[in-house]
């Protein structure tokens, strides 16, 4: 799971060109939008993009699971692991 957190941390980088961040700056457990790393719609939609291609997953802007999902990184990994 450390390793598909850690994939889901860099593609956030990646995706979003966070030229200064590091995955190891990226809290695990902390929200991915408000007050935790401060991401956008936008950027949700670019993950939402990214995760897709890399994953296979389809996912639902409509669904509340979606949403939960993308709380934080763990929440994320956890979603991505239970679709697989």
């Amino acid at each position: 799971m450390e390793k598909l957190q850690n994939d889901i941390k860099q593609i956030i980088i990646d995706v979003l060109n966070l030229e200064d961040i590091t995955p190891a700056d990226i809290d695990t457990k902390a929200p991915l939008f408000g007050d935790g790393l401060g991401l956008d719609s936008i950027d949700a939609l670019e993950l939402g993009l990214a995760i897709k291609s890399n994953y296979g997953i389809v996912l639902s802007s409509e669904s509340e699971e979606t949403k939960k999902a993308f709380y934080s990184v763990q929440t994320l990994a956890d979603f991505i692991s239970a679709q697989q």
